[in-house]
């Protein structure tokens, strides 16, 4: 199976509880359904003003025992597991929110959110992903903790973690997806561990006050006395707890011999959800922790960023497109020899991107430079302003009942020639809201990463009942 190529949201709104690992507070945790290019982002409904924030690695504050993020004074902390069951569902665009400071850990791993998340179902939306494809080897090492991860070139999302703590109980560990589809079935149930010798550190740092052993694994790696468990049971507040020489505290049966690698990989795709993109490459990770996790996820987001300045829309012509030939005759009113795009790889409220197979078989060639054939300037305006069209008419129920016409062009440019067998992709972006059916945009065309053609467009939406 293959990566979804559009983006998804989920159909209705769920629900679901728990307290919090670390503060130990109860938090109500909503997901709701999100318009295209929206990303994942949480609300603390019990803050004035509901304030708003992003799922993005900059607004990483704390990594010291999960992953907080923080905006306009706001925190959300513990969104690893969240992250990870939207990545593994292929969610992109949902808002969260939470009446608390906290993600409820509920039993640790991510199985309780896939659940809530299936109830509410997948959507597909009208916008394709926008992977980023690791187009060369990318790698982050922190010499003190002995962290190596890369990403490397792949068509796919793949990982792989090794985990070596120099632990008689757990060894050396590793764990991996080659599908993150499998992300379900092989990883969300995993939990979050720790070992005992941390866990008075932690509740004397005021943490863990929401831990239980239904909500974690602790790994003991050393021979407790009796009165270490009596003080251990006082601190998690049961009657008592117990453990075989070496091994988990009240002997609990882990999930897979594997868990504590399989509950790090989960980490790291939660985590590396804060790039802010999917990804397709193949993930490699020794000894991975929350801070190096971010840290990466950091890198690759530069590395994004970098790539965003070119400005040119992504064209993969092996995806399927947002509207192909069928829709667009659906809704734009053009037909042969004057219908000028071939199918609309992206749309959204804002933005539009369309393709032009330029061919030798074109009628216009015929007539214009049939020695020398070059694409006529003003076909290459048409071809834009059909683009525009389509924007414009996303944004009404029923496209077929309007009309759009061309109004003006301003600083148009026209900086290399468009030939046979060239593949023109258009994109136009609204520069204001739409008002009074007057739309302005602003259109560029490009022929592999060569910007040909660029300029303001102005269009009106018309009733043809009016």
């Amino acid at each position: 199976m293959r990566l979804n190529h559009k983006q998804q949201t989920i159909r209705k709104s769920v629900t679901l509880s728990g307290v919090g690992l670390h503060t130990g507070v109860q938090t109500n945790m909503t997901f709701l359904p999100a318009k295209p290019n929206h990303g994942i982002k949480f609300q603390r409904i019990d803050l004035p003003g509901m304030p708003i924030i992003d799922a993005d690695c900059d607004r990483v504050v704390d990594v010291s025992r999960g992953t907080t993020i923080e905006q306009s004074g706001a925190r959300v902390s513990t969104i690893e597991h969240t992250l990870a069951a939207l990545v593994g569902l292929e969610i992109d665009n949902v808002l969260i929110q939470l009446d608390g400071p906290e993600a409820p850990i509920m039993d640790g791993s991510s199985i309780q959110f896939v659940n809530v998340l299936k109830e509410a179902e997948t959507e597909e939306q009208n916008a394709l992903r926008d992977f980023y494809e690791v187009q060369d080897s990318i790698f982050y090492r922190e010499t003190a903790r002995n962290v190596e991860i890369a990403a490397l070139p792949l068509d796919d999302y793949r990982v792989t973690v090794m985990i070596d703590y120099n632990s008689p109980v757990l060894g050396s560990q590793h764990a991996s997806i080659t599908n993150i589809r499998q992300f379900e079935k092989e990883i969300a149930s995993c939990r979050t561990f720790c070992f005992l010798h941390e866990l008075e550190m932690l509740y004397k740092n005021n943490l863990i006050r929401g831990g239980d052993l239904n909500n974690a694994i602790v790994i003991v790696d050393r021979v407790v006395e009796n009165h270490e468990l009596e003080n251990i049971a006082k601190m998690l507040g049961k009657p008592r707890v117990e453990v075989k020489k070496e091994g988990i505290l009240n002997n609990i049966e882990l999930r897979y011999n594997n868990e504590p690698a399989r509950h790090k990989l989960l980490d790291i795709i939660g985590d590396l959800a804060l790039a802010g993109r999917p990804l397709k490459a193949q993930i490699l990770a020794a000894r991975p922790g929350h801070a190096a996790n971010v840290a990466f996820a950091r890198k690759l987001k530069k590395l994004m960023q970098e790539d965003d300045k070119k400005g040119r829309p992504k064209y993969n012509p092996s995806l399927p497109p947002v509207m192909d030939i069928n829709k667009i005759t659906s809704t734009l009113p053009h037909r042969y020899p004057f219908l000028l795009i071939d199918k609309v790889i992206y749309l959204d409220s804002e933005t539009v991107a369309c393709v032009k197979n330029v061919t030798f078989n074109e009628p216009f060639f015929q007539g214009h430079f049939p020695g020398n054939p070059v694409m006529p300037g003003v076909l290459q305006v048409e071809a834009m302003v059909q683009t525009g069209g389509i924007l414009v008419l996303n944004t009404v129920p029923d496209p077929e009942n309007y009309w759009t016409y061309f109004l003006g062009i301003e600083n148009f440019r026209f900086r290399k020639m468009v030939l046979p067998g060239d593949t023109l992709v258009i994109q136009c972006d609204l520069i204001a809201p739409i008002k009074r059916g007057i739309a302005k945009m602003y259109g560029r065309g490009y022929v592999g990463n060569s910007l040909v053609c660029e300029g303001s467009m102005t269009a009106s939406i018309v009733r043809k009942d009016s």
